[in-house]
């Protein structure tokens, strides 16, 4: 493992057993949320027979691996994929790249997903920064992979009836982690108010009806965003992006997810953390390249309209290089000071 010089604050491997199987998981071998094929090579028998009674395939025949095949048929690493908007990008190149096919894909929400790698029901995924923070003494972070912003961020976002600081209460979304944090830093921090909050679903009108003011990220706070923006200024209710009031408050970038991979698999297994590594950085920038004809093709199952997702892709920043680690360093020392965070410890990152 390498380790980072900088110091932040501190916030798995299985088989067909493991509790975690959301129903759009990627199967192996099979149709992978639509870029199906056939089976890889290294999932046939080599002599293309099964070795059990001696059948060799032909006339339409299926070829089962015999058992000692089986055996010896190295499983795909089990990844994390958040189910936002935020990261079609990235699914999109894996799709077209055909880097899909080897990993075993599984779609959540950004809560549970990092509660299954946290748990080792993940090898590799995604993972908020807050909740990265707390285990990563468990975690090694994948360079150059994350998602935040460098000012605005458009899909994180505090939604209020009131003025900011009118503010009693406030309703938090219940997929979030960092974002929740980052809006008490900021309300009581920066604002010096200090609501009372309640967490809910992210429905920012029946949040509203419930509290003065709602934190929501992804493709909801995208709407809301972009609603707001569209109505003018003096459109109801008000928006404050977090990404943008971070940026100000502190002059840096906001990191809000990083991609980590359990420690233990990937002392395990090396190389198969690079493979994905790989797979990610170069689909990542396919689809960056590309990004008029993804946000095209989004948009014919989106409210958002091409233009609208070609900015907002465009906003999101992908990188974890020297001013997003200072970001994230500092976000790090301000969630310690609170204790919402262990103390500050060393960045481990993959070998890469």
């Amino acid at each position: 493992m390498t380790s980072h010089p900088g110091s932040v604050g501190a916030d798995g491997a299985g088989g067909v057993n493991s509790p975690y199987a959301p129903a759009t998981s990627a199967t192996p071998g099979g149709a992978l949320d639509g870029a199906g094929g056939p089976p890889a090579e290294a999932d046939r028998p080599a002599d293309g027979r099964d070795g059990a009674d001696g059948q060799d395939g032909q006339d339409g025949q299926a070829v089962v691996p015999t058992q000692e095949r089986r055996a010896h048929v190295p499983s795909r690493p089990r990844v994390g994929h958040i189910q936002f908007l935020n990261c079609l990008p990235l699914y999109w190149g894996l799709v077209h790249s055909g880097a899909l096919l080897d990993l075993d894909l599984f779609k959540d929400t950004p809560d549970r997903l990092n509660e299954a790698l946290v748990a080792g029901d993940l090898d590799i995924g995604p993972i908020s920064l807050v909740e990265y923070l707390r285990h990563a003494d468990e975690l090694v972070l994948l360079p150059d992979l994350a998602v935040g912003s460098d000012g605005p961020v458009l899909s994180v976002v505090l939604s209020s009836q009131v003025s900011i600081e009118a503010i009693r209460s406030v309703a938090l979304g219940s997929t979030s982690r960092t974002s929740v944090l980052l809006a008490r830093m900021m309300l009581e921090d920066r604002f010096g108010v200090r609501p009372d909050y309640v967490t809910m679903p992210p429905d920012v009108p029946m949040m509203l009806r419930e509290a003065d003011a709602a934190v929501t990220i992804g493709d909801v706070a995208l709407r809301a965003y972009y609603e707001h923006e569209q109505g003018g200024p003096d459109h109801q209710p008000a928006v404050l992006d977090l990404g943008a009031a971070w940026r100000e408050w502190t002059g840096l970038p906001m990191v809000f997810a990083v991609w980590a991979a359990r420690l233990d698999f990937a002392q395990a297994h090396p190389g198969l953390v690079k493979e994905v590594h790989g797979a990610f950085r170069a689909s990542l920038d396919l689809a960056l390249r590309e990004v008029e004809t993804v946000a095209a093709q989004a948009s014919r199952w989106e409210v958002f309209d091409p233009a609208s997702l070609v900015r907002y892709f465009t906003t999101l920043d992908f990188r974890l290089g020297p001013r997003q680690l200072e970001g994230l360093t500092e976000f790090a020392r301000r969630a310690a000071a609170r204790g919402a965070i262990p103390a500050p410890q060393e960045i481990l990152f993959a070998d890469i």
